[in-house]
């Protein structure tokens, strides 16, 4: 019973840590291992030394002022807990000064920051300076280019005015040259005799002669140029668009069996005689192209109009009967094509261009042509007279306008006048005439403007 009152004080006096701690350690205690150690040794006193037995006591020695007691389990275990308190509470203590050094050195920096407010406004300021001084710089700049660029416009279009005055120079001083040489011719003897009396004269008038010779050869070069760059326009004029007068053209996209255009004549095809005139741009002409064909079941080649590579060639009642113009037809260009034959004497003649180049006696002499044929335009009639039937090798690719027939050979005077670019589209056929014979595009052939 003493025991027990003896651990109930020692624990009302020395309880720091936790009770659940406590709690927790006190069946370890009461089996007598804690952590691996056997609490059953007797440990002396930490505060005086133990005498062994027989030893005296020296003399003189002090002697202990409370004596010394036996310690227990629990006065050993209460022991540890305090030394374990003390560590943590220590670490405690380092830890919050180290915490409170942190934040002192952290107030300082801020303390420094708001003393140094002044600085950063001070920045701040500069760098505003700097951005309005660079944009004033490249407002000024942009001044300079723009009045850089006025004066250059200005410089151009004095300099163009320049040359218009001196264009209108040059013309003047040409008609005079030309008025003087004509006057020369009746002043010439006036002229050797003024040379001899008159040295310094003659000597001055040459050199003005020199100078309007440099300038003459100067508008020369000047009008050769001029006519150069026009000449180019004309042939990318005359690349683009279509002959004057005429609103729309076939076009043939592709070399296929299956493109081409059918025509039905305004009257019968039975004839003695005809001009056929067409405009033609082909992209690419082979061994032989067709522009146009006439055919019955009879003979499906009764008539034909043909390219051969750079040629144009003609037949009448057969390839037999054939008149054909060598190098008159140009990729890629337009062309005024005419053919024209007469059954008596067997006349025919081929058109380019308003010019005559082929013209043959004897062809299909007495002939007549037959009727209830089919014209076709791009493509040739094949013998079974079935549309899929037809040979793609001797298509047209390329545009085609201004198809026109008579069914009489005109005079040259009208051909060339519709060779002419300059409303050459204007005429009509009273076989097939454009604009009123009926002309259908089939597969991909198809009318533009």
């Amino acid at each position: 019973m003493q025991g027990q009152t003896n651990i109930h004080t020692s624990i009302n006096i020395r309880m720091y840590a936790p009770g659940a701690v406590l709690a927790l350690c006190l069946p370890c205690f009461l089996s007598g291992n804690v952590f691996g150690y056997e609490y059953g040794e007797d440990y002396s006193d930490s505060y005086y030394n133990e005498i062994s037995n027989g030893e005296r006591l020296q003399t003189g020695a002090t002697q202990i002022p409370c004596p010394p007691q036996d310690l227990s389990r629990w006065d050993k275990l209460f022991i540890m807990l305090e030394d374990s308190q003390m560590k943590q509470d220590m670490l405690l203590h380092q830890n919050e000064d180290m915490v409170k050094a942190e934040t002192d050195s952290i107030w300082k920096e801020l303390h420094k920051l708001n003393n140094n407010k002044a600085c950063i406004q001070a920045s701040e300021n500069t760098c505003k300076c700097i951005s309005e001084q660079m944009n004033r710089n490249l407002n000024q700049a942009m001044e300079q280019l723009r009045e850089a660029a006025d004066n250059y416009q200005a410089q151009n279009n004095e300099t163009l005015q320049q040359l218009i005055q001196f264009s209108r120079n040059q013309a003047t001083r040409l008609t005079k040259l030309e008025s003087s040489s004509l006057l020369g011719a009746g002043l010439g003897q006036v002229a050797m005799k003024s040379f001899s009396a008159y040295p310094k004269e003659q000597e001055a008038s040459n050199a003005d002669g020199g100078k309007l010779e440099r300038a003459l050869m100067a508008t020369v070069a000047d009008l050769q140029r001029v006519h150069a760059q026009l000449a180019l326009f004309q042939r990318a004029t005359a690349h683009r668009f279509l002959p004057s007068g005429c609103e729309m053209a076939l076009l043939f996209p592709m070399r296929s069996k299956h493109i081409f255009a059918e025509v039905t004549p305004s009257t019968s095809m039975s004839l003695q005689s005809f001009t056929i005139c067409l405009w033609a741009k082909v992209t690419q002409s082979l061994n032989k192209t067709v522009l146009l064909s006439y055919g019955t079941k009879k003979n499906p080649q009764e008539l034909q109009l043909l390219l051969a590579r750079h040629s144009v060639l003609l037949t009448v009642g057969g390839e037999t009967h054939l008149v054909e113009a060598h190098s008159v037809v140009t990729d890629g260009q337009w062309g005024h094509v005419c053919a024209a034959w007469s059954s008596e004497q067997g006349l025919a003649a081929l058109w380019v261009n308003g010019e005559n180049v082929a013209r043959v006696p004897g062809v299909a002499e007495g002939h007549v042509l037959p009727g209830n044929g089919f014209i076709l335009l791009g493509q040739e009639r094949s013998r079974s007279g079935v549309y899929r039937d037809l040979d793609s090798s001797v298509a047209f690719t390329g545009k085609m306008t201004g198809v026109n027939m008579w069914d009489h050979v005109l005079d040259a005077g009208r051909i060339e006048e519709y060779a002419n670019q300059d409303g050459s589209c204007d005429s009509r056929g009273n076989v097939i005439g454009r604009g009123v014979s009926e002309i259908i595009p089939h597969g991909g052939s198809q009318y533009i403007n």
